[in-house]
């Protein structure tokens, strides 16, 4: 499936393999489509849930591990510009706003963007994908000229909140690089990756579709999340 031609596609997420699941078809079909794609990746994961049993990693080592794993994955997706931002897992919501406002804002203003993909404010679930999504969408709702906001959703109210995405890929063409994508976070993901393989060799078509589709929100700039939610 061609995607619409973009100048640039700036990828904002705070952790390692937030990329892989919801978006790296979409990462991979623009490069393939020769447009520019930049992943910001705000936090190296290192207060990442899974040491292993037994641990095959200590809190010392694991950010070292997952930074690996991010530049692999980055690597299947063909993806040659990652910004790694350098903050911590687990705090990026306790960073000043004015100071993540100014990190997105400098993104932007360097790269120039015509769409920007990052979570939907107060629908992504985890403190650091809302800082995320706040930092990003305060960023560009100060812009003239503002690029397109494509945002992932998948807190249990998404669809009543704002109803079934505007925007879905089909990935299919792409559908090996995605897979190489989420197995490169193979630290964090390989129970997840075992039982959705077992599923696929079962023929689910539930998981084929969540495999090969991938659905985004258009920012709703009149529901603005900081006037209605």
């Amino acid at each position: 499936m061609a995607l619409p031609e973009e100048r640039h596609v700036l990828v904002v997420f705070p952790h390692p393999d937030d990329e892989a699941f919801g978006v790296s078809g979409t990462i991979s079909t623009y490069i393939k489509q020769g447009t520019p794609v930049t992943y910001a990746c705000l936090t190296l994961g290192e207060m990442g849930r899974n040491l292993g049993n037994p641990p095959f990693a200590t809190r010392e080592s694991l950010p070292e591990i997952r930074k690996k794993e991010l530049q692999a994955s980055a690597e299947a997706m063909g993806l040659t510009d990652l910004r790694m931002m350098g903050l911590r897992d687990k705090t990026v919501e306790f960073e000043e706003d004015e100071k993540m406002v100014g990190m997105m804002a400098e993104l932007i203003t360097e790269l120039n963007p015509s769409l920007i993909i990052t979570f939907y404010p107060n629908l992504s679930v985890h403190p650091d994908h809302e800082a995320t999504a706040r930092a990003v969408v305060r960023a560009v709702r100060r812009m003239k000229d503002r690029p397109k906001l494509h945002c992932v959703a998948f807190a249990n109210n998404t669809l009543e909140v704002l109803g079934a995405p505007d925007i879905v890929h089909d990935m299919s063409a792409v559908r090996d690089q995605k897979m190489g994508a989420m197995k490169a976070h193979i630290s964090q993901t390989a129970w997840m990756l075992e039982e959705m393989e077992h599923k696929l060799a079962q023929g689910d078509m539930d998981t084929e579709n969540w495999l090969t589709q991938e659905r985004f929100y258009a920012y709703r700039w009149d529901q603005d999340f900081e006037e209605t939610f």
